[in-house]
């Protein structure tokens, strides 16, 4: 297992630790199974998006901060080569986070990659009301949030504020890719 799944899977541990929560009343929490849960804590597994969204959730984090979480110590610069990448291949998903983490600020930035034809669900925000820019940089993407779906193309800005389910699905033959302000309220 990757150095970056075995940090994940110890501070998921951890959170829920410091919660003193059981695996079950996690499961619960977070509708992921028992099993699930213990085998993405022991770093068998990476959780794919859509389970890491849900922990975000459970625990009142972005998956920025969540991932910066287990990087080392931010410096205010973040050299591109020095960037995390998070992958879930299952889902055609290639995220990278480019803002220099840091706990006391509100805003960063993320580049996402969606494969043609990937289709990415989210249940929950991480953040309820959490602000989110989303500039399409290449290809088409459709993104649906609060029962309304805005198709954007190459150039198009959406604003918005994620309160309940969103999907991002590209529809075009080649990939998306964006970038994605996330702003805390």
């Amino acid at each position: 297992m990757r150095q970056p799944d075995l940090r994940l899977g110890a501070r998921l541990a951890e959170l829920r630790a410091e919660r003193g929560w059981s695996l079950g009343e996690l499961a619960e929490r977070s509708g992921i199974s028992r099993s699930t849960l213990s085998r993405a804590e022991r770093a068998e597994i990476s959780p794919t998006a859509s389970q890491l969204n849900r922990l975000c959730a459970v625990y009142g984090r972005t998956m920025s901060q969540l991932l910066s979480e287990v990087e080392a110590e931010p410096a205010p610069v973040l050299r591109s080569a020095d960037q995390p990448v998070w992958e879930d291949p299952a889902a055609g998903f290639v995220r990278r986070s480019v803002s220099p983490p840091h706990a006391g600020l509100r805003g960063e930035l993320v580049e996402g990659r969606l494969a043609p034809g990937a289709d990415l669900a989210y249940d929950r925000p991480p953040v309820p009301g959490l602000e989110q820019h989303i500039w399409l940089l290449e290809g088409e993407l459709e993104v649906t949030a609060q029962e309304v779906t805005h198709a954007l193309g190459a150039g198009d800005c959406l604003r918005l504020r994620v309160w309940g389910p969103t999907r991002f699905r590209c529809t075009g033959p080649q990939s998306a890719r964006y970038v994605l302000a996330v702003v805390l309220p």
